[in-house]
């Protein structure tokens, strides 16, 4: 399983239910990433996305305790357990954790792969996703800085080391 995240130096990930910045770089790496796929994350997360509607073209899972939450076009789940339930005829390679900070601590020891993008810059935050270089993971990939108005930031890819 993947996860998707796009973090400052601090591995913060978000304030007040927003992402930190807009950057459109990597908006269109996020949908390079997990078009035709398929992306798990929670319903605040999807309150954020334009009309609080799912994303064409790839498979949406919303996680949430509403019992009652309905959305067109999503499959509702209402715990970790249904969800792993709803991705287990998908290759793994296919199915990305997409936030919030929530959804990610709950399916951290399940995702092997981390799609990281570093924002060069620190926000204010109270939403942070865990620092994979302390936690021993590797890079195995990184791209070439981008920049938007004068904000720096990169694509890493993450491996979760194999002696776990």
């Amino acid at each position: 399983m993947n996860a998707i995240v796009v973090v400052d130096r601090n591995w913060a990930i978000g304030r007040e239910g927003k992402l930190l910045v807009h950057l459109p770089g990597d908006l269109k790496y996020y949908k390079e990433k997990t078009i035709g796929n398929v992306i798990v994350y929670g319903r605040k997360t999807l309150s954020t996305y334009p009309g609080g509607r799912p994303l064409p073209g790839r498979t949406n899972i919303v996680l949430t305790r509403n019992r009652d939450y309905e959305n067109d076009g999503c499959i509702i789940c209402h715990s970790r357990e249904e969800v792993l339930e709803a991705v287990k005829d998908y290759d793994t390679d296919s199915v990305f954790i997409s936030g919030g900070a929530e959804t990610y601590e709950l399916f951290f020891d399940d995702v092997d792969t981390f799609y990281v993008t570093k924002i060069d810059a620190e926000y204010e935050a109270d939403r942070y996703f865990p620092n994979l270089d302390e936690l021993g993971f590797k890079i195995t990939w990184e791209s070439e800085i981008q920049e938007h108005k004068g904000t720096e930031y990169r694509f890493y890819k993450y491996v979760r080391d194999d002696n776990r």
